[in-house]
Order: C-alpha cells, then structure tokens, then sequence
C-alpha cells in the first residue's frame, strides 16, 4: 500500500497509519509513527492530543507550536496557559476536558541568525491529510461539545466556509469527521484561538470575548 507523504506526491493522508479497533493510547502510539504528510520530516515529534479520555468537552487547536513540539504536548505554552486560565473563569474544569490539534505536527519557517521557529499556518490538503487521527479522538472520546480554538481548527471541524469572525459563540452541529452518515448529538462551538490574546493591543478585551464564548460551552453542556 503507498502511504501519502512519503514519496513527497501528491497523496497526503495519514488513514494508512490510523490502526483500526485502536484504544486511545494505542492511537497514540501509532500517530507517533505517521508519515500521512510531509511536516514529519521537519518537527521534532508528533504532538498527540492529551487529558481526560472520558471528557465531555474537546478542545481542538490549529497545530502544535514550538513549545510543544519540543516537549511533545499539546497547549504547554503560553497560549496553553491563557487557555487554562480561560476555561476555569467559564466555569469548565480543565482536568476534565481532552485538548488536541486539528494538526499534529509543527509547521514553521526558520528566521535570524539564532534561526528562530516562526509558525506558518498548515495548509487545508494538511488539515485533511491529518483529519483521521482527529476523527479517531472524537470519535473514542465521544464528547458533548467540541470546542474549535481559532480558523484552522473550526476549518477543519466544520468546513472550508467557516468564518471564526462569524460563527464564534454559537453552538453548531458537529457532522462525523470520518464520513459517517449517522448524525450526531455533539455540537461545535468556535472560539478564538487563545494565542489572539498575546497578539492583541486590547489583551483585556480578547481575554474577555474568549471567556464568554466557553461560557457559551459551559452552558452546552448536559445536566448530569
């Protein structure tokens, strides 16, 4: 079987290396391995997502970042720890939350004599090549509400016509990412991506419109 990334044609895809009947941590193991794309060949490693395995609450980001790909953990930067700080304010336990990327390679640019990793954005043939493994996740996780940090992810979970600007705060329906034609009770509600509020000249103001929007998912979720 040819596997997408590995010859650098055309086929972008990471199914060949999604194990079937996999359990998380076996999932996890086999991502550690894929070649579904080129950004293999440049990131450190694989940064697969992490936390609680029986959440009710997703929260997906667009790619891993520096910080992560060396430490091989989603969100353990800076733009991890205004989200942390987000999700309590909102009223979400973040112990009880799974956080992962819609990709899950770093893609970057080396800039300056120190050659510095400056983020790029993954393009959508990257999204779609690494969309298995973010089925997979959701798939055992089965969670109430997804949460899509930013335009890439909300992209990649609902479409190339999302708008972030557009369709922020509102609770969505989340169609199967593996092309199931079961419908779903989950929904999907777009936020900014946390790193927004490091970038903005009104941090206050940003910070505040992340809060209301997981305040949104805070209100989405099922009484127990």
């Amino acid at each position: 079987m040819e596997r997408g990334g590995e010859d650098g044609g055309a086929g972008y895809d990471a199914r060949p290396f999604v194990p079937a009947e996999a359990d998380l941590g076996e999932l996890r193991e086999a991502a550690a391995g894929c070649h579904g794309c080129p950004l293999y060949r440049e990131a450190t490693q694989t940064v697969f997502g992490a936390g609680n395995p029986s959440a009710r609450v997703v929260l997906v980001g667009e790619q891993p970042g520096d910080v992560e790909d060396r430490r091989g953990l989603p969100f353990v930067g800076p733009a991890g720890r205004v989200l942390t700080r987000a999700l309590e304010e909102a009223g979400i336990d973040p112990d009880d939350s799974y956080i992962t990327n819609a990709v899950k390679h770093f893609k970057f640019v080396q800039q300056g004599r120190g050659k510095r990793r400056i983020h790029k954005a993954p393009s959508l043939r990257e999204m779609a090549a690494c969309r298995p493994w973010l089925a997979e996740e959701l798939r055992l996780i089965a969670p109430e509400v997804v949460v899509a940090l930013g335009a890439t992810a909300g992209k990649s979970l609902l479409g190339p016509d999302f708008r972030v600007t557009r369709e922020r705060g509102t609770p969505l329906p989340l169609a199967p990412l593996d092309g199931a034609r079961e419908p779903t009770d989950v929904v999907c509600v777009a936020t900014i991506h946390p790193s927004a509020v490091l970038r903005a000249d009104d941090r206050d103001a940003v910070y505040a419109g992340l809060v209301s929007d997981l305040r949104v998912v805070a209100g989405a979720l099922r009484a127990p």
